[in-house]
């Protein structure tokens, strides 16, 4: 017998960024083709103080450029930033530096961590809320929302979901299993309501094969942005399926 288990949210905020895809108009429109992800432009995150967004890297940008937006002026809101890479452009970099004898910076040290970016927006807010950083292969973005369902159950009355990827260093080439685009998208989720979005998953042994689909990111927020009611992926040995009740 397959056993399988659930979660329940709706998403009462969200907001997306990607090079070429900026404002919510954009969005609209690229589930359907009719934009893509291109360039190497990055956000502005002007919410956030100078002194720290120059800090952060391209993906943490991206990251927090979508949190401002979908938060707003809400305060004292639970937060989960999840990345399947996270700051590994930065790591290799730091790596590379060492393998060559040159002094690594501190700055670039304290930042390379996963939660980087978390801690970057909780301190230029002054929030003091609960907040993670969470990766799982290409499951990161279940795991996520597994997370944010489980502080929901504890009685926080919404959570913000950010997941946000950039490609990974070109050393990484031989292990890419998508077409990696860079991204960043936020769901502000509270306890299910009208339309509520269920994630029900399964045990299911599957063997490793290359494909040549999209980030699992960017398959998820295209089932969001059209509203279709039904998506299943299988990774990570697991068969999920994300449902929308209308």
């Amino acid at each position: 017998m397959t056993l399988k288990s659930n979660i329940q949210f709706s998403v009462i905020a969200h907001a997306a960024w990607a090079p070429g895809l900026e404002t919510e108009a954009d969005w609209r429109v690229w589930p359907n083709n009719e934009i893509a992800i291109t360039g190497n432009n990055e956000p502005a995150v002007k919410a956030m103080p100078a002194l720290l967004r120059r800090r952060a890297s391209v993906p943490g940008k991206m990251a927090l450029e979508v949190a401002y937006r979908c938060l707003g002026q809400r305060t004292q809101i639970p937060t989960i930033f999840s990345s399947r890479h996270g700051e590994c452009g930065r790591s290799v970099d730091l790596l590379t530096d060492l393998a060559r004898d040159i002094p690594i910076s501190p700055a670039s040290f304290s930042l390379s961590v996963h939660n980087a970016t978390a801690g970057l927006f909780s301190i230029a807010r002054h929030d003091h809320s609960n907040s993670l950083a969470l990766a799982a292969g290409d499951s990161t973005i279940e795991h996520a929302l597994i997370e944010a369902c489980g502080l929901l159950a504890d009685g926080e009355p919404a959570v913000l979901v950010v997941a946000y990827d950039n490609p990974p260093p070109a050393i990484f080439s031989t292990f890419a299993d998508c077409n990696e685009q860079p991204f960043a998208w936020a769901w502000l989720i509270e306890p299910p309501r009208d339309n509520p979005i269920s994630l029900t998953w399964s045990a299911q042994n599957t063997p490793f094969l290359p494909i040549e689909n999209e980030p699992a990111g960017l398959e998820i927020l295209r089932f969001f942005i059209r509203e279709e009611t039904n998506l299943e992926r299988t990774s990570n040995g697991q068969h999920w399926q994300w449902t929308r009740h209308v």
